[in-house]
């Protein structure tokens, strides 16, 4: 019989008393949080403006050229009151597949060319969206609080140097269905955001559908280590290993370690 119990509310609360102390031990007022409409980022914007006041939080929307949920993104900003700004990086995205050579412009001699990949192509957004994140949180000598968690890290749902990159992560230990009912308890936020269902927002799927796997055995798997389903318990372990390095700071070689 399991034992494990979640409080959404004393969840909720520790956060905000966690963000607020961070924030006072490193001497930081502001933070600035990407806002994609999804559940992750419009948490983490209610948290931290619960934490540090509406007027210290920048929400920062970052779409690709077009993105048809955009509207989902300004209406977190505006139900939270932040202040928000729109950056859209098409055009950044674009000239990065000129000048590597993936827009059909010839190399120079002697120069190896660079395919065209799609999961390349994918994960440049994220890449592209946390530089953008850094140069303005940088400007307003802020923090970059991060928007991730556990499910997405365990299964290496993420982009290295993309989405795993922050100043703090608010919701790194918590599971996809716990950021749901922790979403639930702040009245402030629109229930169809905080319950809608994730998506990269690229292939047109859901994440559980591009990976395969159910956020729900994900969550009984790190919760009562396992989802029921040996098969599937396998595959997020396997998963799990694979995507390690995205959890931990770069191997360092150490020439003078003894073997």
């Amino acid at each position: 019989m399991s034992t494990y119990q979640f409080n959404a509310e004393a969840t909720r609360d520790r956060l905000v008393e966690l963000i607020r102390k961070t924030a006072e031990r490193q001497g930081f007022s502001r933070v600035v949080i990407g806002i994609s409409g999804g559940k992750d980022s419009t948490v983490t914007a209610a948290l931290c403006a619960r934490a540090l006041g509406k007027e210290n939080v920048y929400g920062v929307m970052l779409p690709d050229g077009e993105q048809k949920d955009i509207s989902d993104s300004r209406k977190v900003c505006e139900s939270l009151g932040i202040n928000q700004r729109t950056v859209n990086i098409g055009a950044i995205h674009q000239a990065l597949k000129a000048v590597t050579d993936q827009n059909g412009i010839t190399a120079e001699a002697g120069e190896f060319s660079v395919e065209y990949s799609r999961q390349a192509d994918i994960n440049v957004g994220p890449r592209l969206r946390m530089t953008v994140l850094r140069y303005i949180a940088q400007a307003l000598n802020a923090r970059l609080a991060g928007t991730g968690n556990l499910s997405e890290a365990t299964t290496g749902y993420c982009t290295k140097d993309g989405d795993t990159s922050c100043d703090f992560a608010v919701l790194g230990k918590l599971t996809s269905v716990e950021v749901v009912e922790v979403g639930k308890t702040i009245a402030e936020l629109p229930r169809e955001l905080v319950e809608k269902t994730p998506s990269d927002g690229l292939s047109g799927k859901s994440d559980e559908e591009n990976m395969g796997l159910r956020y729900a055995d994900i969550h009984l798997y790190l919760r009562e280590g396992t989802c029921g389903n040996p098969e599937t318990d396998e595959k997020i372990r396997r998963r799990e290993a694979a995507n390690m390095h995205k959890r931990r700071m770069p191997l360092t070689l150490d020439p003078f370690e003894k073997e």
